[in-house]
């Protein structure tokens, strides 16, 4: 709890992932992929309660026995799909705990694909938007830096390479691109009322929390889960983590 406060940690992890089978129970640099997210939610002084939500017994099984966290029940199958977006999985879990008595002024949605979180990244973000009541919620922001929209190519209906945006005139160089930012998986966090409402971690009244480079990662396939090991082992972040 912060500011009086409740807030709930959701997450997710479905045992389905085409990109990298079994991906959120790989071991990376000794644990299990999740570990790493579950460990830093309980590393938390403000959050009130850790929810995971997956629908497979075998991830329910390692969060018991190698992370000391127990799934409370397995995700319903409907909500174990490629297309099943974060809101339903958020709503599902809001609902299943309002139905025990447990309410929550805000949700922080935690993907255990981006597990590069420094230490008080969680407790920043949850003080962030406690402090600015008038927001909506915080989300995680990474500067794009190689990928800019103005610099990404797509291929006509001809076959030639063209521009996906259209340059603006008298830019030529990256240096003078204008800067944006992708929404990495460090943290989603929005009260709860919002959540019900828009169906969407999404409003136009969200603030940013800005991360810095070597935590713009995420695990989406095998050359992802190779680089994150490296920079987690790079910045000594496993010493920092079992410390």
């Amino acid at each position: 709890m912060y500011n009086g406060k409740k807030i709930l940690a959701i997450i997710p992890a479905r045992g389905g992932s085409k990109g990298l089978p079994k991906k959120n129970i790989k071991e990376m640099n000794g644990k299990p992929l999740i570990y790493w997210t579950i460990k830093r939610a309980k590393e938390s002084k403000y959050i009130d309660n850790i929810y995971i939500s997956t629908d497979s017994a075998e991830i329910a099984e390692i969060c018991d026995k190698v992370c000391n966290k127990k799934v409370e029940q397995l995700r319903p199958d409907e909500l174990a799909k490629d297309s099943t977006s974060s809101a339903e999985v958020i709503k599902y879990t809001i609902e299943y705990l309002e139905s025990e008595g447990k309410t929550y002024d805000y949700v922080i949605l935690l993907e255990p694909t981006s597990p590069l979180r420094k230490e008080d990244d969680i407790d920043n973000i949850i003080k962030l938007a406690c402090d600015n009541p008038q927001r909506d919620g915080v989300i995680s922001l990474g500067e794009v830096h190689m990928e800019h929209p103005l610099s990404v190519k797509k291929i006509s209906e001809n076959g030639n390479i063209v521009s996906y945006c259209k340059k603006k005139d008298g830019i030529y160089q990256r240096q003078q691109l204008d800067l944006v930012y992708f929404p990495y998986g460090v943290a989603y966090l929005i009260k709860t009322k919002v959540l019900l409402e828009y169906m969407s971690v999404y409003t136009d009244n969200i603030a940013p929390y800005y991360i810095e480079r070597w935590q713009t990662y995420e695990v989406d396939d095998i050359y992802d889960f190779i680089c994150i090991e490296a920079i987690m082992k790079s910045r000594e972040c496993i010493n920092d983590y079992n410390s």
